[in-house]
């Protein structure tokens, strides 16, 4: 089934998806698009019967054409926030992710025709992860988790809600 494991009810609105912590070369791979101000990580949301492992597989293929392989679980993150984007706004947002660091291939070289689930033309960014604050970029904890070495999957907490 190709149904996302999300739903809307009133002005409430989640998420279950995974994505990815993809690095080479120092730099992280984010994403843009024709709609948004700002860039996000690569993935997307999980389908009905499939299994976290498989969703961040896939999203990677369709996002970057190119067959990445995960390294590990690096983060559960919990997300909030007030919707004030394209696709969110005006919405109570609840989102759960499950972070996956890639293996390294040795190359920053893709092969994306990406659109976002809305058919938005999405870019792929490498950003350089010492300067990853020059950027406005979600999720916004990747900075400092890119910052310090992890030996453990880190559940990470977010929430930017405003009353």
């Amino acid at each position: 089934m190709d149904q996302d494991c999300c739903f809307t009810e009133g002005k409430n609105w989640f998420r279950y998806r995974v994505g990815a912590i993809i690095i080479e070369d120092g730099c992280v791979l984010l994403v843009g698009n024709e709609k948004e101000d700002y860039l996000y990580s690569v993935g997307g949301g999980v389908r009905h019967g499939e299994t976290a492992r498989q969703a961040v597989l896939r999203e990677v293929f369709e996002e970057t054409g190119v067959r990445y392989e995960i390294d590990r679980l690096a983060v559960v993150h919990e997300n909030f926030w007030n919707g004030d984007g394209a696709y969110d706004k005006g919405l109570s947002c609840h989102e759960i992710s499950l972070y996956f660091l890639m293996k390294p291939r040795g190359t920053q070289e893709l092969h994306s025709d990406s659109y976002t689930h809305y058919d938005d033309k999405e870019s792929m960014v490498w950003v350089p992860i010492d300067q990853l604050d020059r950027y406005r970029f979600y999720p916004s904890f990747l900075k400092d988790y890119l910052s310090a070495e992890h030996d453990a999957v880190e559940h990470i907490v977010t929430d930017e809600r405003t009353e």
